[in-house]
C-alpha cells in the first residue's frame, strides 16, 4: 500500500481529481450544472456562485483535475485552443515582444500575426531548438517566450529545463503549449515553464466531439490575471462541454499509450517505404532531438509527419487514397486523420515562409489513433502504391 499522503499516479488522478460523488445523491459522474445563474438568499448573500461565466461546478471540477495533471496549482477552461492563447496574450501590453518557435500551429501564428499585431505585441520567430537563437532574438522589450515543444508540425523538440533557466534569468514570461505531447507525456511547469497551455480538442477530449482550451499554472499571480480576463471577456467553457472533456481525461493515460505504440510501429514501416523521402517522430533514432525527447518526455506521442518522394498532387492523392486515415483537420483523437498542413492546418503562414521552414508540398501529418496498428500500415502502404 501506498502511503495515503503520497501523491496518486496520473491515471488515478485523471478519474479522481476534482471529482469526489456530488454529496446529495452520491452521483459518481460529476453533474452537468446547466445553468446560467444562481439563486441568492439575498443580495450579495450567495453560495460562492452568482452567475455561470464567472463559476460553474462543473468547470471548477475539470479546471482542479487539469490542474492535477499537469502539476499546477490553477486550471483554466476556455471556449477553445485559441481563446486560452488570446487570452495568455493580455498579459503583455502594447510594445512588449514575443519570441515564438517558428513551427507552430497556423492558428497561432495567424493570431499572432493578424490581430494582436495591431494592437502594439512584436513576434520574432526562431528556432526554439536552438537556444543561442532565442538569445540572440532578445531585446530589452522582450518579455515572453512561446513555445511549442513538440512544434506543428515538424515536431522540433526544445530543452525546456534550459528554456526556463534562460527566462528565469532575464524575468520573462515562459509559455508552453503542451497540446501535442499531453500532460500524460510532458510536464512543462516541472521542467520550469510558468504557463501550459492546450488544445482540450485534441489528446484532452480525444474523441473529436468537443472544442475547448487550457491554461494551468502554479503562478498565483497570473492565474489571478487570466481569471479576471476571462470573466472579463467571457470566453469560457459550457458546462456540457466540461462534462464530456471529464469523461474523456478519464482515459488519457490508457490512448496516449495506445497513441504512442501505433505511431511508433507506423513511423519504423514510413522510414522503410521506397515512397517516403524521409519521417519525423521524436520516437526514431533518426530524429535530430531523439536523446532530448527522451530525456525530458515520457513518451514519444502519436503525430508522425512525413515527406513523400513526389510533389504537391502525390501528396494530394495520399489524403485522398486512405481509407482508415480520414482527410481532415485536427489530430488527438481515437480515429486516425491524414492532413496536408500546407493547404490545410497551416494555410495561413505565408507560403514563402512556409517554404523556408520546411512546410513544403510534400510533407502530410498524420494523427495516429488507436485502431489496430497493422491495418493502419496497412491502409498507409496500399495509399502510399496507389498514389
Amino acid at each position: 500500500m501506498r502511503d495515503e499522503n503520497q501523491q496518486l499516479h496520473f491515471d488515478t488522478r485523471a478519474i479522481h481529481a476534482g471529482q469526489a460523488p456530488e454529496p446529495r445523491t452520491g452521483a459518481i459522474s460529476v453533474p452537468i450544472f446547466q445553468t446560467s445563474t444562481y439563486v441568492q438568499r439575498g443580495p450579495g448573500e450567495h453560495t460562492g456562485y452568482e452567475y455561470s461565466r464567472t463559476q460553474n461546478p462543473t468547470r471548477e471540477a475539470l479546471e482542479q483535475c487539469l490542474a492535477s495533471l499537469e502539476g499546477g496549482t490553477h486550471g483554466i477552461v476556455y471556449s477553445s485552443g485559441m481563446a486560452a492563447i488570446s487570452t495568455v496574450m493580455t498579459l503583455l501590453k502594447s510594445g512588449d515582444h514575443v519570441i515564438c518557435s517558428d513551427d507552430v500551429y497556423g492558428g497561432t501564428y495567424r493570431v499572432f500575426e493578424t490581430v494582436f499585431r495591431r494592437y502594439g505585441l512584436e513576434y520574432t520567430y526562431v528556432n526554439t531548438s536552438d537556444l543561442e537563437e532565442i538569445a540572440a532574438a532578445a531585446g530589452p522589450a522582450t518579455k515572453m517566450l512561446w513555445v511549442e515543444s513538440p512544434t506543428n508540425p515538424l515536431l522540433k523538440i526544445t530543452d525546456l529545463a534550459a528554456a526556463a533557466e534562460l527566462c528565469r534569468s532575464r524575468q520573462w514570461v515562459f509559455v508552453v503549449d503542451n497540446t501535442f505531447a499531453s500532460p500524460y507525456f510532458q510536464q512543462p511547469l516541472a521542467l520550469g515553464a510558468d504557463v501550459a497551455l492546450h488544445s482540450m480538442t485534441k489528446y484532452i477530449g480525444g474523441h473529436a466531439d468537443a472544442v475547448g482550451g487550457c491554461v494551468v499554472t502554479a503562478n498565483e499571480q497570473i492565474a489571478e490575471r487570466l481569471r479576471f480576463t476571462q470573466n472579463a471577456a467571457g470566453a469560457c467553457l459550457g458546462p456540457f462541454d466540461c462534462w464530456v472533456f471529464l469523461r474523456g481525461l478519464k482515459t488519457l493515460g490508457l490512448r496516449m499509450r495506445q497513441h504512442e505504440a501505433n505511431a511508433q510501429k507506423v513511423a519504423v514501416f514510413l522510414e522503410q517505404h521506397p515512397r517516403v523521402r524521409r519521417v519525423i517522430y521524436p520516437g526514431l533514432p533518426s530524429h535530430p532531438h531523439h536523446q532530448l525527447a527522451n530525456r525530458q518526455m515520457t513518451g514519444f506521442g502519436g503525430i508522425v509527419s512525413f515527406y513523400l518522394a513526389g510533389d504537391v498532387e502525390a501528396a494530394r492523392r495520399v489524403c485522398q487514397a486512405t481509407r482508415l486515415f480520414q482527410c481532415a483537420e485536427s489530430l488527438g483523437g481515437v480515429e486516425s486523420l491524414i492532413e496536408h498542413p500546407g493547404i490545410m492546418t497551416h494555410a495561413s503562414i505565408p507560403e514563402i515562409i512556409r517554404r523556408e521552414k520546411g512546410l513544403t508540398d510534400d510533407l502530410i501529418r498524420l494523427s495516429v489513433g488507436i485502431e489496430d496498428a497493422e491495418d493502419l500500415i496497412d491502409d498507409l502502404d496500399t495509399a502510399l502504391r496507389s498514389a
